[in-house]
């Protein structure tokens, strides 16, 4: 099966002074999607942006927003992220006591769903979840901070949540896209795309270089290398 490869760059690592210039910027540049870390403090060590900022960029964004809850609790916030204009919210199963019932707030609340995996997280969490779900994100990294480097065992989990990905579409009739974040560069994203990805956040990667269209094309270069 083919897959349409996505690029979500990451605002994690863009200047937050020129916030909503940076997202026109990697837009103008070619990124597919503009991914949106929510982090509390409290389920990870770090504290990010929230609804309001979101809400902010959205006229800047011209692509869907993709918003990954690095929170506990998840329900209180997902309709507020709805109302900010999230495409998808995805959320880590750690950080929710019913996991069935947060997936079915973030569909109710006219959004797409997705389940992030940590890097210690079994990828049997999806076994009762993911013909719901339409979007699974593998953590290449700890979640909490933007900057470190690729967890290589990610590339074992990808092939094998792949095969699950492939199984969930073929009996739902939906795209399910499956996404990596945490270290995705690229001299990496090619060997991350082999083993089963088609959603690249890159974040320090895109942000750090002194030409985002530069950094985005030669990503997309080394992604129709892995796949020739």
């Amino acid at each position: 099966m083919t897959h349409r490869f996505r690029i979500a760059p990451s605002l994690l690592s863009a200047d937050f002074a020129r916030l909503g210039e940076e997202v026109r910027a990697v837009v103008a540049a070619g990124a597919d999607l503009v991914h949106f870390d929510v982090m509390d403090n409290h389920y990870v060590p770090n504290l990010t942006v929230g609804p309001l900022v979101c809400e902010a960029i959205r006229p800047h964004a011209g692509v869907p927003i993709d918003v990954h809850l690095m929170v506990a609790p998840v329900d209180r916030i997902v309709p507020d992220f709805a109302k900010a204009g999230a495409a998808y919210i995805s959320f880590h199963p750690e950080a929710s006591p019913h996991v069935d019932r947060t997936i079915a707030l973030i569909r109710e609340s006219g959004c797409k769903p997705g389940l992030v995996l940590n890097p210690a997280t079994p990828e049997s969490v999806l076994d009762w979840t993911l013909d719901k779900l339409d979007l699974v994100l593998l953590m290449s990294v700890n979640p909490g901070f933007g900057g470190q480097a690729f967890i290589p065992h990610t590339l074992d989990k990808l092939r094998r949540v792949r095969t699950m990905v492939d199984a969930a579409s073929a009996r739902t009739g939906r795209e399910i896209l499956l996404e990596v974040d945490g270290g995705v560069k690229a001299d990496n994203i090619g060997a991350i795309a082999a083993a089963g990805a088609d959603t690249f956040v890159a974040g320090s990667a895109i942000f750090g270089s002194p030409d985002y269209a530069a950094t985005i094309a030669k990503m997309r270069s080394e992604l129709a290398k892995a796949v020739a």
